[in-house]
């Protein structure tokens, strides 16, 4: 079979690549855009599938040729990202990060970034906005293929030429159940692992066979590649950031793509007319470098720190979007383009020693950052100081992670098992719930409060809202607090904290209601004070420009919900704490402990130190006071 260009695949590479951009634009119409990364590796799969099968089948194939062929489109650009980034990195990276990055330079260099970044997995992992290299686990998993799936196809054909269809097949199934059991069961790192995602690209290999049903007729084409832009859409803008995923989920898009792609190869369609229309063939010709380009612009842009929250995010969403355009245009027609075709293209030779060269200079500065451990001789020693405080500070410690802070690999029974609802006779009970925003004033509750014995049940991302579907673990925690635990166990008082987003008040009404039909009295506590970067790389910032209000100025407004879910307490009997009124004054809020402690970690989760601050101020306002008053 002769291969063709085929310009409805550029389209559908414009339509993968365009729902990861808006994704990590936080457009909220592709809140699931993230699947985009699934449609590319079906994509992948056919293309590479296609030229390994002809040529083997043909007895052509050459190894040296088909690496060539993948140095060629992948390592240039790739590396010009890298070089740009590392700069960047350099300006813009606290020594800490810049050592964080080394790392994740090392391991994009060899292909192997998708395992680092599963190493680093964490529920409490630096937040994805400080690792400018996050999204070369795509293409190192892609890279993986190349390397592994022609020698698996040599040694199967030579082995069993005729059941080649049938061993890719099995390896496919293979995959996909692992992708399945892990997407409920494994930990978040399995998210990065090449054995969950291997079946997403051997679907696309598979399509490459002739062994499938040819779509001869025009009304299964339409109906075939209409159906598969459905698929792709629906999961671009229905899916969410909890959604259990690859596992049964991927199926929607990597299905869509394939369906797209089959229909494709058979002739004629309405998509494929509506995929090559030449706005989106450039997109796709340009893919590569957009993808490439786009999450180290975002991730930089926020680093920089010239935009305050009060800018509005439209603006810099579009600002980033053009910057990403520009850049990717520019190294697809000076990058991309010179290397593959064109009198300037190297011969192999040179090709393999450029890319040794390149290797060795990314290498090499991946080292030397992380050997001078991120350079910390860039800033000031206050600024320094400030950093050195969050050495201390490890969450999982005074958040009781996998006891009483569960994740979710975790079980709920531990919630028991480890004592986290153990009550105390000769004092009150209150049971502290909710998610991280929860766990983080345990610490400072039992602290500050030894008149109280303070119960603690909380979960990962697990906003206290019963109706509502999260993770397995929220639910499960959810459901045995709502329907069994809190029905034969009245604490005196129920603490409700979480990350209180807008839309959680109606549902919140409706838990206040269940609490004072159930004769419990709850505590509501309000959102905390909360940044669009994390606090103390604002602290360290300000010290070296000298701008005391830098953290006021990225500080994020939850004023109206405070006063909503004030009202909201009001009106069902609730006692309401307003964490911003202890925290702020005017338009000042509070960010040390004391000289060179920070009160949070992150961008709103509190330091160890905080918490008991906050403690302190809680009693100082007498909130807890007066329900302790009426408890006795």
């Amino acid at each position: 079979m002769i291969r063709s260009y085929r310009k409805d695949i550029d389209g559908l590479r414009a339509i993968a690549v365009t729902s990861v951009i808006a994704f990590h634009a936080q457009w909220t119409l592709f809140r699931g855009g993230f699947v985009g990364v699934d449609v590319f590796f079906v994509i992948s799969g056919y293309l590479i599938g296609s030229m390994i099968i002809d040529d083997v089948s043909a007895g052509r194939f050459s190894l040296v040729g088909f690496y060539e062929r993948r140095v060629r489109r992948i390592l240039p650009a790739l590396a010009v990202m890298m070089l740009a980034t590392s700069v960047l990195a350099y300006i813009y990276m606290l020594p800490n990060e810049l050592d964080r990055y080394a790392s994740s330079l090392l391991a994009a260099t060899f292909s192997v970034s998708n395992f680092y970044f599963a190493k680093v997995s964490s529920y409490f992992m630096p937040a994805s906005t400080t690792y400018p290299l996050l999204h070369t686990w795509s293409l190192a998993i892609e890279e993986q293929f190349y390397i592994f799936l022609p020698l698996f196809v040599l040694l199967v054909h030579r082995l069993w030429r005729r059941g080649l269809w049938l061993v890719l097949l099995a390896a496919t199934l293979l995959s996909l159940a692992f992708s399945v059991r892990s997407a409920f069961q494994g930990p978040p790192s399995d998210f990065y692992m090449p054995q969950l995602r291997a079946w997403e690209l051997l679907l696309g290999s598979l399509i490459a066979w002739n062994r499938l049903p040819a779509l001869t007729s025009r009304i299964w084409r339409e109906a075939a590649g209409l159906l598969g832009i459905v698929l792709i859409i629906v999961s671009a803008t229905t899916f969410l950031s909890w959604t259990p995923f690859p596992g049964y989920a991927a199926l929607v898009p990597c299905l869509g793509a394939a369906l797209v792609i089959a229909a494709g190869r058979s002739g004629d369609s309405f998509v494929a007319r509506g995929l090559s229309l030449p706005p989106l063939v450039f997109l796709g010709r340009i893919s590569y470098s957009l993808y490439l380009w786009h999450w180290p612009i975002f991730v930089f842009i926020k680093m920089s720190e010239h935009f305050p929250a009060e800018q509005d995010k439209t603006v810099i969403r579009l600002l980033a979007v053009a910057a990403t355009l520009v850049a990717a245009s520019l190294s697809w027609r000076y990058v991309e383009t010179p290397f593959r075709s064109g009198p300037w293209r190297p011969s192999r030779r040179r090709l393999f020693t450029t890319a040794a060269g390149a290797v060795v200079l990314l290498g090499g500065i991946g080292l030397g950052f992380g050997l001078l451990r991120g350079l910390p001789n860039r800033f000031s020693p206050p600024a320094l100081a400030i950093l050195a405080q969050m050495q201390t500070n490890d969450p999982v410690n005074y958040f009781r992670s996998g006891a009483c802070f569960l994740d979710r690999e975790d079980k709920v029974d531990l919630l028991t098992s480890k004592g986290c609802l153990q009550t105390d006779s000769s004092r009150p009970n209150y049971l502290l719930i909710g998610d991280s925003y929860a766990a983080h004033l345990w610490y400072g509750l039992s602290q500050t409060f030894d008149k109280i014995n303070v119960m603690q049940a909380t979960a990962a991302g697990c906003t206290p809202l019963p109706e509502r579907k999260f993770t397995r673990i929220c639910n499960d925690v959810m459901r045995f607090l709502f329907s069994d635990y809190l029905l034969h166990h009245k604490p005196d008082r129920l603490v409700l904290s979480a990350e209180w987003q807008r839309a959680d008040v109606p549902q919140l009404a409706q838990v206040l209601d269940w609490a004072a039909a159930h004769d419990i009295r709850v505590i509501l506590m309000g959102p905390i004070v909360r940044y669009d970067d994390r606090l103390p790389r604002l602290l360290a910032f300000a010290i070296e420009e000298n701008n005391p209000r830098l953290p006021d100025e990225h500080r994020l407004d939850y004023r109206a919900l405070d006063q909503s879910m004030r009202r909201l307490a009001q009106e069902k009997g609730a006692t309401y704490v307003s964490l911003l009124d202890l925290l702020c004054k005017e338009a000042v809020c509070e960010t040390l402990v004391g000289p060179g402690m920070p009160l949070q970690l992150d961008d709103g989760h509190l330091t160890k130190a905080g918490s008991v601050l906050v403690g302190e101020r809680l009693r100082a306002s007498g909130a807890f006071s007066s329900d302790l008053a009426e408890v006795k």
